[in-house]
């Protein structure tokens, strides 16, 4: 009896596979021309992007913000969550970091070029 129900299954997974690729429609209809065993179902299934997604774009001056609203979309093949978030957080703590040297070393020359008694090269 537990041969059976094995073999019960492996012809069920069996089944599953070739009607989702495909396979066994063919079978039940008649072969249309054209016919390339489902490749073009494989070509097109997870290389184009979904038409109603927006797309994932940052904008030319990127802020730390901007990483906190980036929004993916989920997929059959994707990457671990807790891997891509933490990136983004340190892409976001980065950015952030950047962007208050740059406003201490900008604050840093505004002071050095108004002191009184600096010459300006000039």
């Amino acid at each position: 009896m537990s041969f059976f129900l094995v073999f019960l299954a492996i012809a069920l997974v069996g089944a599953a596979f070739l009607l989702g690729a495909g396979k066994v429609s063919g079978l039940f209809r008649g072969r249309r021309g054209g016919d390339d065993g489902g490749q073009r179902a494989l070509d097109d299934g997870f290389d184009q992007p979904v038409a109603n997604l927006p797309p994932v774009l940052l904008p030319a001056d990127v802020e730390p913000s901007d990483v906190d609203r980036l929004r993916f979309a989920v997929g059959l093949r994707g990457y671990r969550m807790d891997q891509v978030d933490q990136v983004l957080d340190e892409l976001r703590d980065q950015l952030a970091a950047r962007d208050r040297k740059i406003a201490d070393l900008g604050a840093e020359l505004g002071r050095l070029r108004h002191e009184p008694g600096r010459s300006h090269g000039r």
